[in-house]
């Protein structure tokens, strides 16, 4: 194995999620390539350190050793934050990244392990795919709207997500960069983090092959969440606009979009599929138009069991 994949973290943040214990269990599954050091750091959000049993239980049944964080409390940012400190300690090469409610397919590094060497890209991300209960709409199946997969625009990758990441760290231009606290507590921290990156000169790659996969909670299952996802999913794109004339030029080919996906949905009203199809769309530019215009957006982490 290539020196820099010599130590890698993977770094998981928690909120009140006993799915974490499926997580890390997925991570000590991983067909780890020879040579490689893997870390597993977790950053237990929660201000009573509510996940430390879990973790260190389930720890003590793994190979892989598990670094167990206290990073409260109730932003999200802060523990990335916390897990990416922890990195830099340790003089980790390369740092990945899923949530807590993800398992990893087994050979999930090891591709992006091939994929990082392969293009030279500076940092990889790879698609969360959803799994459906037996409560999930037709449409919702059909349309796999829970699914987050990585995207092109045009032949660049300008941004990705937390929920399957990999990132070159030891010796990088942007080793001292952290996730924004001010987004903490409304999400979007990630999306903005890796816009900034690419605009420091990272290059990123997508791996199809490296894969997650989450289960949809049942509050999840419902038109007004994925409405609400959509709309918080725009505000966060909306960081990729530098600059005032950069967010006009986007916010106005937002509200452009927003027109014809509502002339859309009501022409196919009568079709749920369709309808709901075009309202999502919508609701995707409407979030844009908002973050372009520094709207505040709602909190989302330390409610609850999180987002």
């Amino acid at each position: 194995m290539n020196a820099p994949f010599r130590k890698i973290d993977a770094l998981l943040c928690t909120f009140r999620r006993d799915d974490v214990r499926e997580t890390l269990l997925s991570l000590d599954a991983q067909q780890v390539p020879a040579g490689v050091d893997l870390r597993v750091v977790v950053s237990d959000n929660d201000g009573t350190a509510s996940a430390r049993r879990i973790v260190t239980d389930t720890a003590a049944r793994m190979r892989v050793p598990v670094l167990y964080l206290h990073a409260p409390a109730f932003n999200i940012s802060i523990a990335r934050n916390a897990g990416l400190d922890a990195a830099s300690a340790r003089g980790a090469d390369w740092v990945a990244f899923l949530d807590d409610d993800e398992r990893a397919d087994p050979d999930w590094l090891a591709q992006l392990i091939v994929r990082a060497g392969a293009t030279g890209a500076d940092a990889v991300f790879g698609p969360s795919l959803a799994q459906y209960g037996c409560g999930a709409p037709d449409w919702m199946r059909a349309q796999d709207v829970h699914s987050n997969r990585p995207v092109r625009r045009g032949t660049v990758v300008q941004t990705g997500h937390t929920c399957n990441a990999f990132l070159r760290w030891n010796g990088a231009a942007w080793r001292t960069q952290r996730f924004d606290i001010a987004r903490g507590q409304a999400g979007g921290e990630d999306t903005e983090f890796f816009f900034r990156l690419f605009r420091a000169g990272a290059r990123f790659e997508i791996s199809e092959d490296a894969i997650v996969r989450e289960r949809v909670a049942p509050g999840r299952m419902t038109f007004g969440w994925i409405l609400r996802r959509k709309f918080r999913s725009g505000q966060s794109y909306a960081a990729g606009a530098h600059g005032w004339k950069s967010r006009a030029a986007r916010a106005g080919l937002a509200v452009g979009k927003g027109l014809v996906c509502a002339s859309a949905a009501m022409l196919f009203s009568p079709s749920r599929a369709r309808r709901n199809r075009w309202l999502l769309r919508g609701a995707l530019h409407v979030g844009v138009v908002a973050g372009c215009l520094n709207l505040r957006q709602p909190r989302i982490y330390g409610l609850n069991s999180g987002p």
